[in-house]
């Protein structure tokens, strides 16, 4: 029998949409903030943080059993924030055309990677960072040829094409860190690398390769190629290759049958590495981080899942803010892509008005600091076509405010860059 404690928490519960950011005139009300200085004229450095799927719900959701009703995250404790809108050129997008929208300033069909409606390349924003001379790093909980990091690097009329995705990161975009899960889109089928072939928590897993043997390729361009966190955390500065599962960095099936968050490296860990290595070009760097569990888990309606996943997000911020408070010449982002899910908070009571299928409540999950919890309800077990909020600190950082186009978000980081679009 579910608690009926009510009023804590349907006083919780009442913040809803972009509750925790609180927006007026486009500034988070964050007490405490621990926002770096005025920000500089020009970025040198910019850090994009992307939570795959996760709406201003998830962010509450992460909030209160992290750090209570009135505590703040660190994607939270930002000086400005925003809302992105997030359709495609249909109204519910995928995090292709998503991804897309926000790496070129292009809106474009769902599934394509990097090319216009058209089929046409566009330009990134690691391309142009290539361009002016700074470092390129992607880093991903996901395959790093998946959907999110492949828009930074790469262009494919497909995502699932992940070996041209590869070959491309290598040969065209030339990026200098990529760390990640996805192997065994690097080796051809039958020819399995560090990670083996239908493994026990998956047997569906096994190399599928179509662009020949690619970490022997990325050796023979100088890549130092790594498969834990050991060996990551030996790897000298200059080119990295991490790539630290057969898929994904975690196993995600139905709720209760096999769900598990679990990277080898966790995504601060990475996220670190990253940092350290790119800073040590003069010029700065361009660097996206994507936390994928907080998608692929909403996608199975497990909230507890999804809550870890975004907690672990939320540690890889923290370690990109000391990063830019030591240098305030660095713009920080943290955003969604889309949401997942129709995730919504619920009070504790006896009532779960979305039946008992996939999307049945989920819970009870404690608000932390307190007695009192809340429960989590689904809508569906795919994407929504909702606005979803977008933080931001450092240099540049004043120009993400109002509500946008996802396109946006590409036009300013030129901006920061003082480039025109």
């Amino acid at each position: 029998m579910k608690n009926k404690k009510r009023s804590i928490v349907q006083a919780a519960l009442c913040l809803t949409a972009a509750a925790s950011l609180v927006i007026s005139g486009g500034v988070v009300h964050a007490k405490g903030s621990t926002a770096a200085a005025k920000p500089a004229t020009k970025a040198k450095n910019v850090i994009l943080f992307v939570g795959d799927g996760m709406g201003a719900a998830q962010r509450d959701a992460i909030r209160l059993n992290t750090v209570g009703l009135n505590g703040n995250l660190q994607m939270d404790d930002m000086p400005y924030s925003a809302l992105l809108r997030t359709h495609s050129t249909v109204a519910v997008t995928d995090s292709a055309a998503a991804g897309t929208a926000i790496a070129s300033g292009v809106k474009t069909y769902n599934g394509a990677v990097g090319v216009d409606v058209n089929k046409k390349p566009v330009k990134t924003l690691l391309e142009v960072a290539k361009g002016l001379g700074k470092s390129t790093g992607l880093v991903t909980t996901s395959q790093i040829t998946d959907a999110t990091p492949a828009v930074f690097g790469s262009h494919v009329e497909d995502r699932s094409q992940q070996s041209k995705i590869a070959k491309q990161y290598l040969d065209n975009s030339k990026v200098d860190v990529l760390l990640g899960g996805g192997e065994d889109f690097w080796y051809p089928a039958g020819n399995p690398g560090k990670f083996e072939d239908h493994p026990a928590e998956d047997p569906t897993e096994e190399s599928k390769g179509t662009e020949g043997n690619l970490v022997d390729h990325a050796k023979k361009l100088g890549y130092q190629y790594v498969t834990s966190k050991e060996e990551l955390q030996k790897a000298k500065y200059g080119k990295i290759l991490g790539l630290f599962a057969n898929e994904e960095m975690f196993q995600q099936k139905p709720e209760g049958e096999g769900d598990v968050y679990n990277p080898v490296v966790p995504l601060k860990d990475m996220t670190q590495k990253a940092l350290d290595t790119l800073s040590t070009n003069k010029k700065g760097f361009f660097l996206m981080v994507e936390e994928e569990g907080t998608d692929e888990m909403a996608h199975e309606n497990n909230a507890k899942l999804t809550i870890k996943a975004g907690q672990e997000l939320d540690k890889a911020v923290g370690v990109a803010k000391e990063f830019a408070k030591k240098h305030p010449d660095t713009l920080v982002l943290v955003l969604a892509d889309h949401e997942t899910g129709g995730f919504s908070l619920e009070p504790v009571d006896d009532k779960d008005e979305s039946g008992d299928g996939i999307s049945q409540e989920d819970g009870p999950f404690s608000i932390f600091g307190s007695k009192e919890q809340f429960y989590v309800d689904w809508t569906t077990s795919g994407h929504t076509g909702v606005d979803v909020p977008l933080t931001a600190m450092g240099s540049g950082a004043e120009l993400f405010t109002g509500v946008h186009e996802n396109t946006y978000v590409h036009d300013a980081i030129l901006k920061a860059w003082g480039l025109k679009k």
